[in-house]
């Protein structure tokens, strides 16, 4: 186990985790946005995690799964802010690279963005931890349908997505050949004649593969799917959000970041 101790306050059992985002916190330290499967999102302090020769630096990075053990920050029980007592890499897939790394931070901006701290989604966590391999492995069709496929357990883990097997203001079954829109708040909708939209057969096709729980079924069902259904995603996606989903100059700081902490030390 690397790390340091730090903190006072009782212990907490390790975790497993993956970082979404570092924030400077002084010259030597970091404050840990961590996505964890057991309780959600933390925020946990690094302390020391930035000198150069501290074994966190090359441990504490996105995309890799870590084990993490942490006190409180504080004898208060409530206190949001855990110290990270220590962290080892746990495995995982190959760190990805070029287009795949701003695909891996998008589906991190999500996270951090729609879930809210300490409320768990052991599901959803294992759904990004099977679809980082997918991004990985830099092939565009399957990085999209991942990305799709991803977005879709996202939808639903946080209650955006309706059933997608019938009308939602009607409750009508879809009818296989008719084209129906995925609209934020009205859910699934008779489509207008030129709105992005998907046949009835293909969001019952989406819909039994979330239901089926298979992360390689959602993504062969996201496959036929894919410039059309990116729009009606994105659009669902922006509207809790109020704002573009994907912020570029964060996430060219966050590469910078990543790149600064695998650089060795001389």
């Amino acid at each position: 186990m690397s790390g340091t101790r730090s903190g006072r306050g009782a212990s907490v059992k390790p975790l497993t985790a993956y970082v979404l985002h570092r924030y400077d916190w002084s010259e030597s330290s970091l404050i840990l946005d961590l996505f964890t499967r057991e309780r959600g999102r933390l925020a946990v302090a690094a302390k020391g995690a930035k000198r150069p020769y501290s074994q966190l630096r090359g441990v504490l990075l996105p995309f890799q799964r870590v084990q993490v053990s942490f006190t409180r920050g504080s004898d208060d029980p409530a206190a949001e802010v855990l110290n990270l007592r220590g962290a080892e890499w746990a495995g995982g897939a190959t760190m990805p690279r070029g287009d795949a790394l701003f695909s891996g931070f998008y589906l991190n901006e999500l996270l951090m963005r729609l879930l809210a701290r300490q409320d768990p989604h052991p599901g959803l966590f294992d759904v990004y931890a099977q679809l980082l391999p997918a991004l990985a492995a830099g092939e565009d069709a399957a990085t999209q349908a991942a990305l799709r496929a991803f977005e879709l357990v996202l939808l639903r883990e946080t209650g955006l997505l309706p059933d997608l097997s019938g009308e939602t203001l009607t409750l009508q079954p879809l009818q296989a050949e008719r084209r129906y829109a995925l609209r934020p708040e009205l859910g699934v909708v008779a489509a207008a004649p030129h709105e992005p939209a998907l046949p009835g057969a293909q969001w019952l096709a989406l819909e039994a593969a979330l239901a089926h729980g298979s992360v390689a079924a959602l993504c062969s069902a996201c496959l036929p799917t894919l410039p059309a259904l990116r729009a009606l995603l994105r659009a669902v996606l922006q509207y809790p959000l109020g704002s573009p989903v994907l912020r570029k100059r964060q996430v060219m700081t966050d590469l910078r970041r990543l790149l600064d902490a695998t650089t060795p030390t001389t």
